[in-house]
């Protein structure tokens, strides 16, 4: 069985982590990663507090093991998001799209642990400092909002410049990405897209199919000229996007235009309206599973890999 420093830290089973997806990380699919021996996280988005605390109390009654909540750093209801955390006493928050240094003394003094995701070295050794307890290093082949360094470059980087543990996150989807995580240095992985296609999960069934029939070089990345990368599968939107922001369009025409999209997309299954949130992993997506099913088979091929590379080192050694 692979145990690592995460498993640890948060009393899971295994070193698996559910990204927090907006509108799609719910119960159903929280609960579902949690009871599999991963850590399930609620996505909490720019969503009300109201509903967050609804999402935990509807988790609680699926599962008694550990779960988390990703606070979304720019949303307008972050604050009373961890108010509501602290309330409800969950265990675990990560947190995105920001520094969460001003919420960690609140955090810390409650019991929570705290995991943010971030996208350079220098933001990793600044959150170390400042007491978080792990970190969730993403590369650019993710879902949704990127930063500029791929999860082969990230990862390793992080991982040596903190003692904390490191999570990878960015373009992993089956056993051989957990086992080239490890490789790198962290201590698991975080994965998003690879969940969205699980029977658990509430995504539309048409945009579950889109991941399924992506291939390798199915995604693009928009936003770039706002300041807010995403990557998505390449749609009518995303190129009605990237003409705008080729023809010099403002930041506030660019999230006019874009507002909504990610719900209609992800809920409502608008093909070519909606912006379709997926990592570049989507392309070797083939089938929906569940939940179960997807964390078992990760990790049995993960541990066959690293026993097959073991040997491959002991042969050396010998010859």
């Amino acid at each position: 069985m692979l145990k690592t420093a995460i498993c640890d830290l948060f009393s899971i089973k295994h070193p698996i982590v559910q990204g927090g997806m907006v509108h799609v990380a719910t119960a159903e699919l929280v609960s579902a990663v949690s009871n599999a021996g991963g850590l399930g996280i609620i996505g909490a988005g720019n969503a009300e507090p109201d509903w967050v605390k609804e999402q935990i109390r509807l988790t609680r009654q699926q599962t008694s093991k550990p779960f988390g909540v990703n606070i979304l750093l720019i949303s307008p209801f972050a604050k009373d998001v961890i108010e509501v955390v602290l309330q409800e006493k969950v265990s675990v928050v990560t947190t995105g799209a920001g520094n969460p240094g001003v919420y960690i003394p609140q955090l810390k003094q409650a019991g929570v642990k705290v995991m943010p995701v971030v996208a350079s070295v220098a933001l990793a050794i600044r959150l170390e400092r400042i007491g978080v307890d792990a970190i969730v290093a993403e590369g650019m082949e993710s879902g949704g909002e990127v930063g500029e360094t791929t999860t082969m470059g990230l990862v390793p980087q992080v991982a040596d410049s903190v003692r904390i543990p490191v999570v990878a996150a960015g373009g992993i989807g089956d056993g051989r990405g957990l086992a080239a995580a490890l490789a790198l240095g962290a201590q698991g992985v975080q994965m998003g897209t690879r969940f969205v296609c699980s029977e658990e999960c509430i995504a539309h069934t048409a945009y579950k199919e889109k991941i399924l029939k992506a291939r390798d070089r199915s995604t693009v990345i928009t936003g770039q000229t706002t300041g807010y990368s995403l990557r998505c599968l390449e749609n009518k939107l995303t190129r009605q996007f990237v003409e705008m922001e080729k023809a010099g369009a403002t930041k506030e025409a660019l999230d006019l235009f874009g507002r909504g999209r990610v719900y209609q997309g992800l809920i409502e299954g608008k093909l070519e309206e909606g912006s379709l949130v997926a990592g570049q992993i989507a392309g070797l997506i083939k089938e929906i599973k569940p939940v179960k099913h997807i964390i078992e088979e990760m990790v049995a091929e993960a541990e066959a890999l690293l026993a097959q590379l073991n040997g491959l080192h002991t042969e050396v050694q010998r010859g």
